[in-house]
């Protein structure tokens, strides 16, 4: 029984640390990796190295690295909340636990329907990874989804589902839905390619403009407390008062509240273009005829 307890209390060791370690590393490497400089420095993700491929170089960003240790630290989370499940919750995290995945259920049997039931781990991953990779930037890293091509890759996979739960009718009735009515074909064939283009870009230009403001306002801050107060002798004359506070209010709001907003409102696109795009009528429709012919 003793042995029992130091083995569980050892796992949930390891699942913290695999938590809080990959935001150290990444501190760390930032720290390690970006130069001393004065004034303004708003830039992309930083490249690590390059590596060389047959067709195209593959640059290794802070962005994808990032990506890696948002990942891991929401694996030790999960592990950590689900280690010593039982029957009957009788511990908070096996509560927290089951509350995530209840709402989580709700939510997507809510806005998809009894079919896509399954698709609840999938929009969980999403809202984790999104609002996990935007609350970086309150650890002084750089957030995953302030990179268009991370948002990007999300918005291909769910462009993806979409075109494959259309599909699910028949290669004609997907033809088919582009031209109704006819002559708005064109626009239907461009509003399909624009739906991964807008979802990108929604998620990336919110959370990148956020991060850019907040820079822009508390460099402004700095000098307008050099204005005010650099009179003031000594030390008190150099100390940028008007940068206490209010630099961290606005990251609550940009880095809290609207990386939040974004993770939710991405996951909603998620559920409601996916489901939309599948004809349950049509499908079931053909499966009874299929059925019985067979």
């Amino acid at each position: 029984m003793e042995n029992d307890k130091q083995r569980f209390k050892l796992l949930d060791t390891v699942y913290i640390a695999m938590m809080i370690l990959p935001v150290v590393f990444g501190i760390v490497l930032k720290i390690l990796t970006t130069p001393l400089s004065e004034g303004i420095s708003i830039s992309g993700a930083k490249i690590f190295f390059t590596i060389k491929m047959p067709i195209q170089d593959l640059p290794i960003t802070e962005s994808q690295v990032h990506s890696w240790l948002v990942m891991i630290s929401i694996t030790g989370l999960c592990l950590f909340l689900t280690h010593g499940l039982k029957e009957k919750a009788d511990t908070k995290r096996q509560h927290i636990a089951e509350w995530i995945v209840e709402n989580t259920q709700k939510l997507v049997d809510g806005n998809m329907g009894e079919y896509f039931s399954g698709f609840a781990p999938f929009i969980a991953a999403i809202l984790g990874l999104s609002a996990f990779s935007s609350l970086l930037a309150l650890f002084g890293l750089y957030a995953p989804t302030s990179d268009v091509n991370v948002t990007a890759g999300w918005a291909i996979l769910v462009f993806f589902l979409i075109t494959y739960y259309k599909m699910k009718c028949g290669p004609v009735m997907y033809a088919k839905s582009f031209a109704d009515p006819p002559l708005l074909a064109p626009l239907n064939i461009i509003g399909e390619v624009a739906t991964p283009i807008s979802m990108a870009f929604r998620h990336y230009g919110n959370v990148l403009s956020g991060s850019v403001i907040s820079v822009l306002l508390a460099t402004g801050l700095q000098g307008l407390s050099a204005i005010v107060f650099g009179k003031l002798p000594g030390f008190l004359g150099e100390f940028p008062f008007l940068q206490i506070g209010i630099p961290a209010v606005l990251s609550v709001y940009f880095d809290v509240f609207s990386g939040l907003l974004q993770a939710y409102i991405f996951a909603m696109l998620t559920m409601l273009y996916v489901a939309g795009a599948f004809n349950a009528d049509e499908y079931f429709r053909r499966k009874a005829i299929n059925n019985a012919k067979s």
